[in-house]
This record gives structure tokens, sequence and C-alpha cells, in this order.
């Protein structure tokens, strides 16, 4: 029985788990706002605080898509797949706590998982990232986790 080539570089499996530097955001009711305006969504929980105290939020949120204007902090370590051709596989996302005005979120990434599969178009390699955000209590609000393919 032959074994199958492993193309995953061990600078790659290397990289699983290491967490890129943090990036902080103050997050300004005026950016939620406008961000709610801009995604053409009209929840009062966003735009009104008067409405939104009298939800079970207690005040004006952010809306979930928020956190894609929000981007992790500088890799300590280069992830690179040897193959040049990439593909989204897609994201999950695991909200934990309401993101508010004044809130600091602290962003980080991390490279959670590496894996080799074989395709149509020969092998691939499945990069699962794991983009965590932490509010200024140490609460962990929002977990993205997202695949890319690279063939």
């Amino acid at each position: 029985m032959a074994t199958e080539q492993s193309y995953i570089p061990e600078s790659l499996r290397k990289a699983v788990g290491v967490e890129s530097e943090a990036e902080v955001y103050e997050v300004e009711r005026g950016a939620i706002i406008r961000f709610a305006e801009a995604i053409d969504d009209p929840n009062p929980v966003y735009q009104d605080e008067a409405a939104a105290r009298r939800t079970r939020f207690g005040g004006t949120i952010a809306p979930p898509t928020f956190f894609r204007a929000m981007r992790a902090g500088p890799p300590r370590v280069q992830v690179e797949s040897p193959f040049r051709r990439v593909l989204d596989g897609g994201s999950e996302w695991e909200f934990n706590e309401p993101v508010r005005p004044g809130d600091r979120i602290s962003v980080t990434q991390r490279l959670s998982n590496v894996a080799q599969r074989a395709g149509r178009l020969g092998p691939m390699i499945i990069l699962t990232r794991e983009t965590r955000y932490v509010n200024q209590l140490g609460q962990l609000v929002a977990v993205q986790r997202s695949t890319s393919i690279t063939y």
C-alpha cells in the first residue's frame, strides 16, 4: 500500500495554534449607526437608544456583521500554502455577547487546523483560521472560523 505524498510544509504545520498580535478597536456609537445604515438594517436596537433600552439588550448594540469591519493584528508567523489557487471554503460564526458603544474589542487570529485532501484537480490543502473577538472584560464576544482551500 503506497502512502500519499504530503504537500503540507513543516513551516505550515508549526504555524498551527500560533496566535497573531492583537488589534484593539474602540466601538463608537456613531460607527454602529453608520454601519447599520450602510447595510440598510433599520433595526432600532442598532440606532435608537431609547427604543434599544426597552429590549432585552438594555441599550444600543452593534449588528453581528459589525465584526467584519475588524481585522486581527499582524501575524507572528507566515501562513503560506505551497499551492497558489485559493477557494473560499466558507465561514461559521459563534456569537456570545453583544457589542456595545464604548466596548474595546481585541481581535486575534490563529491557524487552527491544516489538512490535506485529494480533489478532482489534484491535492488540496485546507486551512482553517479562527478569529477571536474579546471585549475589555475578557469576555469572548464572537468567534469566526473560516476555511480556505488551496490547490
